[in-house]
C-alpha cells in the first residue's frame, strides 16, 4: 500500500504540475498587471467590511473559514519537511508560490463568487459551479467535485490529525499503549482524539454560520500568537537574521539536497499550506457577502500572504535561526547533508518547531506548538468538511445523487481517527495526492476559462472603473458579456425594481437581504 501510494505521489507531483502551478501564477499575475501588490491597501479596506444576510458570510468570515483551510499543519509540520527534503533554500520558493499564487487565489476566487448560487438558505460555490456554468463542461464539474470529495474527505483530514496527534506525544509523552487494530496507541494520543471528535461533532453538524463563528475567533487569535513567538525568537537572535535570510536565498539555486529538491518540495509544501490554485478556497469565497465578485477575490488573494508569508515564514525562521533541524540527502534516507539534531528526528512531523521552540522558551515551547497545531489542524479539518459538503450539494443538486451529509460527517470523523493513529509517512503522501489531484483539475480549467471568457479579469476591470468613478458599486455581469452568473444577474433586477419603486433614489450600499 505504501508503495503504491508513493508512487502515485511521485506521478501527480512530477514537474509538469510544479511548472503548471509556478505558470498559472505568473500568467495571472502579469494579466491582473499584479494586483496583488497594486491593490494590498484595498485588501486591507475590504477585510475590514461586515456585510452579512441570512444567507451569506462576511469578507472577513470568508476570510477566516479559507484561512482555516491554508492556516494549517502544513505552516507548521509541512516547513519543517520542506526544510528537511529540500533544504532551507525551500523557503524561498514557498515565497515565490505565495507571491505568485496570490493572482492564481484572486482568479479562482472571483470565478467562485462570480458562478455562485443560492440554495437551502446559504450560498455555495466552488470549481465545480464555475466549471459547469461558465465553460459549461459538466463532466469538468463532476471530476472535480468527486476529487475534491475524496482528497477533502477522505485524504487530507488525517494529515491533520496525524501532526496532532504526534504533537500530543511529543509533549506529554506516549502514555500507556494499547493494542488496536492499526497496532499500539498510546493513551494520551487517543484523548486528544477523543477530545476532537467530540468538538468537531458539534461544530460541523451546525453548518456554515457555526463554522465560521468558530473560525473567526480561533484562528486569528493563534496565528498572531504563533507569529509574536516567532518574532521574539528572531529579536533575541536578531544579529543572525541577515545570515539566515542570505542562507534561504543562497540554497534556493545552489541547493544543499539539490536544485530539483529545493523547488519540488517549496512550490509543493507552499502549495500544500497556502492552496493558491488548489481549488479551496473559492468554496469559502462563495459564501461570502460582498456588492462585486472582485472584493472577495482581492480578499482571497490577501489571504495567501497570511498563509505563507507571514506565518509559514515564521515557522521556517524559528526553525533555521536556532539550527534545529537536519537536511536528507536526496539520493538515499537516512544519510544527512546537514545534521544538526538527532538524525532519529521524524522530518514529516512538527518536531523541528518544537524543538527550535524549547531551545528558547523551555519546556513551554513544546507545548505552546502542540496548542497551536490543535487548532491550526483542527479548523483545518472544518475547512475540509465544508469543502466536501459543497461538493456533495452540487452532486445532489445537478444529479439528484442523494448522496446523505451525514455520511460525509461520519466519513470525515472516520478518517481523522485512522490519520491519529497512523505513521506519518504515508499520510502525508496520500494528502499531497488530494492536493495534487485538484491543483491539476483546476488549474487547467481556470487557464480554459481565461482563454474562452476572460471573466475574473473583466470583473478586475470593471471594479478598478468603478472604484476610481467614486460612484457605489454595483454589478452588472450582462454589461460585461458574462453569461450564467444568475446569482448576479437576479441581484441587479431585484435593486433595480427598488430603485424604480422608490422614484430612482441611490443604489443602497448595503446588500439586499433574503427574499
Amino acid at each position: 500500500m505504501e508503495s503504491l501510494v508513493s508512487t502515485l505521489d511521485s506521478i501527480i507531483w512530477s514537474t509538469p504540475l510544479v511548472i503548471l502551478c509556478l505558470g498559472a501564477g505568473l500568467f495571472y499575475s502579469i494579466l491582473t498587471r499584479f494586483a496583488q501588490i497594486r491593490h494590498f491597501g484595498e485588501m486591507w479596506r475590504l477585510l475590514l467590511r461586515g456585510n452579512t444576510s441570512t444567507q451569506g458570510i462576511s469578507s472577513f468570515q470568508a476570510l477566516t473559514v479559507s484561512l482555516s483551510g491554508r492556516v494549517g499543519a502544513g505552516n507548521i509540520a509541512g516547513v519543517a519537511a520542506a526544510i528537511g527534503f529540500g533544504g532551507p533554500g525551500a523557503v524561498f520558493w514557498m515565497w515565490v508560490v505565495a507571491f505568485l499564487g496570490a493572482s492564481t487565489a484572486y482568479a479562482e476566487s472571483t470565478l467562485g463568487q462570480l458562478y455562485k448560487v443560492e440554495e437551502d438558505g446559504q450560498y455555495r460555490g466552488g470549481p465545480a459551479y464555475y466549471f459547469e456554468r461558465c465553460l459549461g463542461w459538466r463532466w469538468l464539474a463532476v471530476l472535480f467535485a468527486i476529487s475534491a470529495i475524496i482528497a477533502c474527505g477522505v485524504f487530507l483530514p488525517g494529515v491533520q490529525a496525524n501532526v496532532v496527534g504526534n504533537a500530543v506525544e511529543l509533549v506529554f509523552g506516549p502514555g500507556n499503549p494499547v493494542n488496536t487494530e492499526f497496532g499500539e496507541v498510546g493513551t494520551n494520543k487517543l484523548v486528544a482524539l477523543a477530545i476532537i471528535l467530540i468538538i468537531l461533532a458539534f461544530i460541523i453538524f451546525g453548518g456554515i454560520k457555526r463554522i465560521a463563528q468558530f473560525t473567526q475567533v480561533v484562528v486569528p487569535f493563534m496565528a498572531l500568537g504563533y507569529i509574536v513567538m516567532a518574532f521574539i525568537i528572531i529579536f533575541l537572535n536578531l544579529s543572525q537574521l541577515p545570515g539566515i535570510i542570505g542562507l534561504i536565498l543562497s540554497d534556493a539555486f545552489t541547493a544543499q539536497a539539490g536544485f530539483g529538491a529545493a523547488i519540488g518540495w517549496g512550490v509543493r509544501r507552499g502549495i500544500y499550506s497556502n492552496e493558491a490554485g488548489q481549488g479551496t478556497g473559492p468554496h469559502a469565497a462563495s459564501a461570502a457577502e460582498v456588492r462585486h465578485p472582485a472584493q472577495q477575490g482581492l480578499v482571497q488573494a490577501f489571504s495567501v500572504y497570511v498563509d505563507t508569508l507571514f506565518v509559514c515564514s515564521a515557522t521556517a525562521f524559528m526553525i533555521l535561526i536556532t539550527q534545529q533541524y537536519n537536511v536528507q540527502g536526496a539520493l538515499e534516507a537516512g544519510q544527512f547533508v546537514v545534521q544538526n539534531v538527532d538524525p532519529a528526528t521524524e522530518i514529516s512531523s512538527a518536531a523541528f518547531t518544537q524543538m527550535a521552540l524549547f531551545s528558547v522558551f523551555g519546556d513551554f515551547g513544546p507545548i505552546f506548538v502542540g496548542i497551536a497545531l490543535f487548532f491550526f489542524a483542527f479548523t483545518t479539518i472544518l475547512a475540509y468538511y465544508y469543502i466536501a459538503e459543497t461538493n456533495v450539494a452540487y452532486l445532489n443538486r445537478y444529479f439528484n445523487a442523494r448522496i446523505p451529509l451525514t455520511l460525509v460527517k461520519l466519513v470525515i470523523m472516520f478518517m481523522v481517527s485512522f490519520g491519529m493513529v497512523n505513521a506519518a509517512g504515508m499520510i502525508w503522501n496520500i494528502g499531497d495526492i488530494g492536493v495534487g489531484l485538484m491543483a491539476w483539475i483546476n488549474i487547467v480549467g481556470i487557464l480554459v476559462i481565461y482563454f474562452t471568457s476572460r471573466p475574473a479579469i473583466l470583473c478586475l476591470q470593471d471594479y478598478e472603473r468603478q472604484l476610481k468613478s467614486g460612484k457605489p458599486i454595483r454589478f452588472d455581469p450582462r454589461s460585461l458579456g458574462i453569461h450564467n452568473a444568475t446569482f448576479w444577474e437576479k441581484r441587479l433586477e431585484r435593486e433595480e425594481g427598488a430603485s424604480s419603486e422608490s422614484g430612482g433614489g441611490e443604489e443602497d450600499t448595503q446588500p439586499p437581504r433574503s427574499d
